[in-house]
């Protein structure tokens, strides 16, 4: 097998979502109360709902800029490249990366859909969330079948309705939903909680994946705000060994054999010695704990048997396959973020992978996705028509323009200053955005 050669399902990208994406999808009162995106005073874009704002709405969609403009945060959709929340230009820019097919999280509700928990009318929230799955299905992922993976989010403050949304979305063709891995951040009980009862046996019976996202429930520390930044962001993808510790002690995890947990955006050279760990703490306090593992059962057993563990740029993990599983490994790109490798997700991910055989590398390229998701991708179309080299012809045919562009912004130091940016720096900017939009409205 060569580079060209290879087909690649990135099963973690993001959309920042256009201001039309409730207009097909509801009417009247509800298309008047649907969430909106407005631009202030600053030349900011903004989405308004049930009087909360969610501000900086390209957060860290940065793909496409000059590095030295990273950390400069877009504030407007005209400051993104157009992929970012236009369908048809991602595909172009999918074309160009080599990517076969992607699975999407939205960015209006976050990750996993927690910022509609806040809304004062949950019983609306509930509809205009149904919107939201029915635009990302039908309108963005429907435009182009078989090269996205639809994900949708859950309103999960009501139990009856999310069981109903998981039937819903699945009788539509969509098999993933993404959900916060910390779900008492927004107020709900834990996940060991039997509030979440019939969510488990709900996913269980419609055969559907989980997505836990890192961030959401259990966002990185910093350890000052002095701080430099580059730190925050090293340890980011490590964080979510909290939530895979914690989700590893599911009860269902014995309850339901067939349970699928994909830890998005988690990287996996941390994995080796996150078992390892796991199974000596396990022999070790399984006395007095009452541990759920059954008999011999080592909690490194349960976590390859349930969880599908993805990365960006793990050399390393990639060396250690046999500590992970080769079944439960798969490729993400993570455009539009500042980690995503666009245009290069080839050139580098290759000199990574070429020591494997060619069947690991079809596994972790996209068979695993495929499998994990539900995925027919070779239903739809031929291997031939969508290697990495096949699509990028199609994009050179259609003239996809890959040159880095300036979109502006605010920098986080002043002019001239050569210190190290610190996470102090980025939260003050984003607090002045805030500020700024709210003495505005």
């Amino acid at each position: 097998m060569e580079m060209n050669d290879l087909v690649i399902v990135s099963v973690d990208d993001h959309i920042s979502e256009p201001p039309d994406l409730f207009d097909k999808h509801v009417s009247g009162a509800d298309l008047e109360t649907a969430p909106k995106l407005i631009t202030d005073v600053t030349g900011g874009e903004m989405w308004v709902y049930q009087g909360m704002q969610f501000p900086c709405v390209g957060l860290n969609a940065v793909v496409g800029r000059p590095f030295e403009e990273y950390g400069m945060e877009p504030t407007s959709l005209e400051q993104m490249r157009k992929g970012v929340y236009d369908v048809h230009a991602r595909i172009g820019d999918m074309d160009v990366n080599g990517i076969a097919a992607s699975l999407n999280f939205g960015s209006v509700f976050d990750f996993a859909g927690g910022r509609l928990a806040r809304a004062p009318d949950k019983k609306l929230a509930v509809r205009h969330l149904a919107a939201y799955n029915d635009w990302h299905i039908d309108e963005w992922c429907g435009a182009y079948p078989g090269r996205f993976i639809p994900c949708a989010i859950l309103p999960t403050w009501d139990m009856d309705a999310t069981i109903a949304e998981i039937k819903r979305v699945s009788d539509k063709g969509c098999h993933t939903v993404s959900i916060n891995e910390n779900p008492t951040v927004i107020g709900l009980p834990s996940i060991h909680n039997d509030y979440w009862d019939p969510f488990f046996k709900a996913i269980n019976d419609y055969d559907v994946t989980i997505c836990l996202h890192i961030g959401g429930g259990n966002p990185a520390p910093h350890a000052s705000m002095e701080t430099p930044i580059e730190a925050w962001i090293s340890t980011m993808p490590l964080t979510i060994a909290v939530g895979a510790a914690d989700w590893l002690q599911l009860e269902e995890l014995q309850q339901y054999p067939n349970l699928r947990i994909a830890l998005s955006e988690g990287s996996i050279g941390w994995v080796p010695y996150f078992l390892e760990r796991a199974d000596f703490s396990n022999s070790r306090h399984k006395a007095w704990t009452n541990s759920r593992f059954p008999g011999d059962k080592k909690p490194s057993d349960t976590f390859k048997q349930h969880f599908l563990n993805c990365f960006i740029d793990d050399a390393f993990g990639l060396q250690n396959i046999q500590y992970i599983g080769e079944d439960m490994i798969a490729y993400e790109c993570d455009y539009p973020h500042s980690d995503t490798l666009w245009p290069e997700v080839p050139e580098r991910l290759w000199p990574t992978i070429n020591h494997l055989t060619d069947e690991q590398i079809d596994k972790i390229t996209h068979r695993n996705a495929m499998r994990f998701f539900r995925f027919p991708l070779f239903d739809h179309f031929k291997r031939e028509e969508i290697t990495v080299g096949a699509l990028r012809e199609r994009a050179r045919a259609a003239g996809v323009d890959t040159t880095p562009k300036s979109s502006g912004g605010e920098r986080p130091l002043a002019e001239g200053e050569t210190r190290p940016v610190t996470s102090g720096d980025i939260m003050k900017m984003f607090a002045r955005h805030e500020d700024e939009r709210k003495q505005a409205a």
